[in-house]
């Protein structure tokens, strides 16, 4: 049986790790340009990185204000329950730093999953990068 590892990394440290997952997932299967993908938020938020088999497959990242964001699985590995673990872990994270309001932008193919992990849909449809989003809230 495969192991999964999470842990917090450093961003600048850990790069190149979580620019082949997001470059992957977003850019190149999603089509987000290139130019929305990194932001200004990169540097002061938490990061993740999920390890399957010690090889970097998943990450996400706590912006200090409660936001989960950028949460993505390499193709190859998913329905292997690291976005699920992921998931568990950055709201455990978020508890630790006292961190009460915890939201997200799902992508709407994605909603159901985290209805499932306790979290509610608080908007309507909308266009993020091209893809339909729904603003989320946690209720844990």
């Amino acid at each position: 049986m495969s192991k999964i590892i999470i842990k917090i990394v450093d961003f600048n440290n850990s790069f190149s790790e979580i620019e082949a997952i997001r470059s992957s997932v977003f850019i190149k299967e999603q089509h987000v340009p290139i130019e929305l993908e990194w932001d200004e938020f990169d540097n002061d938020s938490t990061h993740i990185l999920a390890y399957y088999d010690n090889k970097a497959v998943g990450t996400a990242r706590l912006l200090n204000d409660g936001h989960i964001g950028r949460m993505a699985v390499l193709k190859a590995y998913r329905n292997r329950n690291i976005g699920k673990n992921m998931l568990k872990y950055i709201l455990k994270l978020a508890k630790t730093k006292s961190i009460h309001k915890i939201e997200l932008s799902a992508q709407e193919h994605a909603v159901d999953f985290y209805k499932k992990y306790g979290f509610s849909v608080t908007s309507n449809v909308y266009l993020d990068a091209g893809i339909p989003h729904y603003n989320m809230m946690y209720h844990g």
